[in-house]
């Protein structure tokens, strides 16, 4: 943490690989469906006015407004977002090729690939 200033604000640093908080979730699945929401009735009322005058733009803002609250409601019941991924301590054992000795027959050698220890 640092501060500032003499206002006493304090900026925290996200260290961690922890979820935002639930509230904060809530808060932004709230914020995303009231836009979605209002996008919806903008287009509603675009149909309805411009349903003498341009047929097909109003066509496209009904739809528009028939297929957005679905959309809002799959948008907003997604889900929590995944924690973060920490970064793993374990290190995958290389895998060593293997060189036979000279075969006594006069062979050539073959490389082959140990699993490892």
């Amino acid at each position: 943490m640092r501060k500032q200033g003499g206002g006493g604000d304090v900026q925290v640093f996200r260290i961690t690989g922890a979820r935002q908080g639930l509230q904060d979730d809530v808060r932004g699945r709230q914020r995303r469906y009231v836009i979605s929401m209002s996008i919806r009735t903008l287009a509603v009322i675009l149909a309805a006015v411009l349903w003498n005058v341009e047929r097909h733009v109003a066509f496209v803002a009904l739809v528009l407004g028939m297929l957005l609250p679905y959309v809002a409601v799959v948008i907003a019941n997604a889900g929590r977002e995944n924690a973060p991924g920490l970064p793993s301590t374990f290190m995958s054992t290389p895998v060593r090729p293997v060189i036979s000795p000279p075969r006594a027959d006069g062979e050539e050698e073959r490389v082959a690939e140990s699993p490892g220890p």
